[in-house]
């Protein structure tokens, strides 16, 4: 019975550990960057319509969107200038279309609603931060 009772609790606290972990990287923390614009169908084209504007293109379910996703954040408390938005590409899967999204993290840069760049991939911060750089010059 001690048996029995031990394999449970092993099932019960890797089942929890798995969800906690699950959970943990599940969606994009913005918290504390409210610079970043959460887009969807509703206001993509308005926000992308003025300006520089860099679009993230990302999933829940994608591990380097979320190693991604910090780096934008930071970008956009430095850029000040420039508007950072990020789209759900399975939740809005007719824009992610409209742009031939086929690999993520995606990230466009929009000027005046017009796409002037695409950077496919992971890249670091040095990186992504000069070619986003030349585009308010």
């Amino acid at each position: 019975m001690k048996k029995f009772y031990l394999v449970l609790a092993t099932l019960v606290v890797t089942t929890i550990f798995y969800s906690f972990i699950n959970n943990s990287n599940s969606t994009i923390s913005t918290a504390g960057h409210d610079k970043v614009v959460v887009l969807n169908q509703t206001n993509f084209d308005l926000t992308i319509k003025k300006g520089v504007t860099v679009v993230d293109f990302w999933a829940t379910w994608c591990r380097p969107c979320h190693l991604q996703a910090p780096i934008v954040e930071e970008l956009s408390t430095e850029l000040k200038k420039i508007t950072f938005g990020k789209i759900e590409v399975d939740k809005n899967r007719s824009i992610a279309g409209k742009y031939g999204i086929h690999s993520i993290p995606t990230l466009i840069v929009f000027k005046d609603g017009i796409e002037q760049e695409r950077i496919i991939g992971l890249h670091d911060k040095p990186t992504l931060k000069s070619i986003i750089q030349k585009y308010t010059k």
